[in-house]
């Protein structure tokens, strides 16, 4: 089969669409026929040698694909040869073939195209671990997520209005802020003529929001707690601003304030599985009401992963970006 190998660490241009050996399936997994692969920001740290995959698992970048079943290994019993599903990967998603763990993999949504279904796995396994299961963000609270218009930004939006909540999202353009409304968005921030702080004092009459989902870090972690509500979470999962930040302890007892962190990556097997499981009963059923729906900003092939690279690193997408073997 063909898949992309990162050749060496590098920029975009170090990826190479090569002929390699097709995985092996063990007991507990399923072979999946690639149909689409989303692209991730995880992958672009991969690629420059800083996210390496976990132990076991693909060596080649790909965290979410889509596609047909082929194999299944003995001890699976939900899916079979012929099922179209989509699934969550420790790696190997740049490829026509991928091995993953059965209680890794969901069904299509019913109403959503088998290519787009693709775009879906990673942001909602992402927030739902994030926000909802570890932040507990709930029905009439308030939520910042930094940068709306990204994969991950786009889906927040749906599924926190889904559950009725007020939604406030930073973003650099114009164009970015104006997509983010149409999602839903209540209070579009551009971060770059706005001080986020301040509008987001007051849209709450000086209280705050609720929680905070974040992928800048350090530059903006003081920032970022001087903008919640008592009693609220600020959830970190990127530092795409540093991981070093002064910080005043003081507010943060005072205000019963809480910092938390996680990755999606390197969890256990049986943590992802039970992610999976929780985004199949909460969140499958807002996609099929069509309350949250696939955000696509380009599909490119395969051959050209180092261009879905550059656009993703460019930051001037809206949405997933998608590959298809």
């Amino acid at each position: 089969m063909r898949a992309v190998e990162i050749t060496t660490f590098g920029g975009p241009e170090v990826l190479e669409l090569r002929e390699v050996g097709e995985p092996e399936v063990t007991d507990g997994e399923v072979l999946i026929r690639v149909e689409a692969a989303g692209v991730n920001r995880a992958d672009t740290i991969q690629r420059r040698g800083s996210h390496p995959p976990p132990d076991g698992a693909s060596p080649y970048p790909g965290l979410e694909v889509s596609g047909t079943v082929v194999a299944v290994g003995s001890s699976v019993n939900r899916w079979k040869v012929g099922d179209q599903v989509c699934a969550l990967l420790g790696g190997g998603g740049y490829a026509e073939k991928v091995a993953v763990p059965a209680g890794q993999v969901l069904p299509i949504p019913k109403g959503i195209s088998v290519k787009d279904a693709a775009s879906l796995v990673e942001v909602a396994c992402t927030v739902w671990s994030t926000v909802f299961m570890t932040s507990h963000l709930t029905a009439g609270e308030t939520f910042l997520v930094h940068g709306g218009s990204s994969g991950i930004g786009t889906f927040a939006i749906q599924i926190a209005k889904y559950y009725g909540i007020r939604v406030f999202v930073t973003a650099g353009s114009e164009e970015k802020l104006a997509a983010c409304k149409n999602l839903g968005a209540d209070v579009c921030i551009n971060y770059k003529t706005e001080d986020f702080v301040a509008r987001v004092k007051e849209e709450t009459g000086g209280k705050g929001v609720d929680v905070i989902l974040d992928s800048i870090g350090a530059a903006y972690l003081q920032r970022n707690l001087d903008s919640l509500n008592v009693d609220g979470r600020l959830f970190i999962i990127g530092f795409l601003g540093g991981t070093v930040a002064e910080v005043n302890l003081g507010r943060i007892l005072a205000r019963r304030l809480t910092i938390q962190a996680a990755g999606l990556r390197n969890r256990s097997i049986e943590n992802k599985a039970a992610i999976v499981s929780a985004v199949e009963k909460h969140v499958w059923p807002a996609v099929e009401a069509g309350k949250v729906k696939p955000v696509v900003y380009k599909t490119l092939p395969l051959s050209e992963a180092a261009e879905a690279h550059r656009i993703l690193e460019s930051s001037a997408h809206i949405g997933k970006i998608l590959l298809i073997p």
